[in-house]
C-alpha cells in the first residue's frame, strides 16, 4: 500500500477548509443572499464583496474540494493511478458535460452562467468535471464500505451502477439550488410535437428540471466509474479507500449548500428528499468501520 503521511495532511487541510467554505456559502444563501437583500448589503463596498465572493467563492470552494479528494487518493493508492484516475474522470465527465450543453444530450437542454468561473469550450465551467471527479471518489468509497468487491466485469458494472446512482442522490437537492440561485439554468423548449416518451421525460417536473437530467446523469456516472474501476479496481478501492472516513465526510460537506438553499428558499420537498437521499448511503456506509473489510472477507 502507498501512503504519504504529507499527501493525508494536504487532504485533511483541504478538506476543512472545503468545509469551511461550504458551511459558509450554506450560511450566506440561506439568510443574507435571499432576495430581497438586506440594506447593509447595497453599499458600494459590499457589493463589491459580494461579486468577488460569486466571482471566486464557488471556484474556490470546489478546487479545495478536488485537491482534498485527489490528495487522499494518491495518499491511499499512490500518486500515478490517482491522477491517471482523475484526468480520465475529467476528461470523460467534461466530455458528457460539453456535448450536454452543445446539443441536450444526455441530461436535455441546459446552459451554466458565468458564476461558475471559467468555461471551456465556452460552455462547461472548469469546476464541473472536477466536481464529479471528487464526488465519484466518494461515491466509490461509499461502495467500498456497502458492496462485495471482487474485480471481476459483472462486479465492476455493479460498483459502477451503484456509484452513478449515490452521485446523483447529490443531485436531488443541488440542481432546484443552483437553478434557484442561477448559476445553471433549463432551457427546455416546446415539446408538443415530440413522442409520449420524450414529453414524459424531457417536461420539466421538479423544480423546473426534467427528468432527463438524473437519467443523464446516471448513465454519465455509470460510465466515468467504471472507466475509474479499470485504473482501480474494487478491492483496491475496498482495501485501501474506503476504510477511511475522509471521503465519507467530503461526500456529506457536498450537501451542505444545496440543502441549506433549499429550506431557505421555499423548496421543502427537494430539501427533504436530498436528505434522504444522501443521507441513506452515508447511513449504510457508517453503519461498521469495518465493512469494508468485511465485504473484502466475503468475496474471497
Amino acid at each position: 500500500m502507498n501512503t504519504s503521511p504529507s499527501l493525508l495532511r494536504v487532504a485533511v487541510v483541504a478538506l476543512i477548509a472545503h468545509a469551511a467554505m461550504s458551511a459558509f456559502s450554506a450560511f450566506a444563501f440561506s439568510t443574507f443572499l435571499v432576495p430581497p437583500y438586506p440594506d447593509w448589503l447595497q453599499t458600494p463596498t459590499n457589493q463589491r464583496v459580494m461579486a468577488l465572493g460569486y466571482t471566486f467563492g464557488g471556484q474556490t470552494t470546489v478546487v479545495l474540494g478536488a485537491v482534498a479528494g485527489l490528495a487522499f487518493l494518491a495518499h491511499a493508492i499512490g500518486r500515478r493511478p490517482a491522477l491517471l484516475t482523475f484526468a480520465v474522470a475529467f476528461v470523460l465527465s467534461l466530455s458528457s458535460e460539453l456535448a450536454g450543453t452543445a446539443t441536450g444530450f444526455p441530461f436535455g437542454a441546459y446552459g451554466y452562467t458565468d458564476q461558475l468561473g471559467y468555461k471551456i469550450g465556452g460552455l462547461v465551467p472548469f469546476n464541473i468535471p472536477t466536481s464529479w471527479f471528487y464526488m465519484l471518489v466518494a461515491s466509490l468509497a461509499i461502495c467500498g464500505r456497502t458492496i462485495t468487491a471482487r474485480d471481476d466485469n459483472a462486479t465492476k458494472w455493479w460498483w459502477s451502477l451503484m456509484a452513478g446512482l449515490v452521485l446523483t442522490a447529490w443531485d436531488v437537492s443541488m440542481d432546484p439550488a443552483m437553478v434557484k440561485t442561477r448559476h445553471w439554468l433549463w432551457l427546455v423548449g416546446d415539446l408538443s410535437g415530440a413522442s409520449s416518451f420524450q414529453q414524459f421525460i424531457g417536461t420539466p417536473f421538479f423544480f423546473g428540471m426534467p427528468l432527463t437530467n438524473w437519467l443523464g446523469w446516471i448513465l454519465t456516472g455509470v460510465l466515468v466509474t467504471r472507466a475509474m474501476l479499470t485504473i482501480v479496481p474494487p478491492t483496491v478501492w475496498a482495501r485501501q479507500v474506503s476504510p477511511s472516513s475522509l471521503p465519507l465526510a467530503l461526500y456529506a460537506v457536498n450537501g451542505l449548500l444545496p440543502l441549506a438553499i433549499c429550506f431557505a428558499q421555499d423548496m421543502v420537498l427537494a430539501g427533504v428528499l436530498g436528505t434522504l437521499a444522501m443521507g441513506l448511503p452515508l447511513a449504510l456506509a457508517l453503519r461498521s468501520p469495518d465493512r469494508a473489510h468485511d465485504m473484502l472477507t466475503a468475496a474471497r
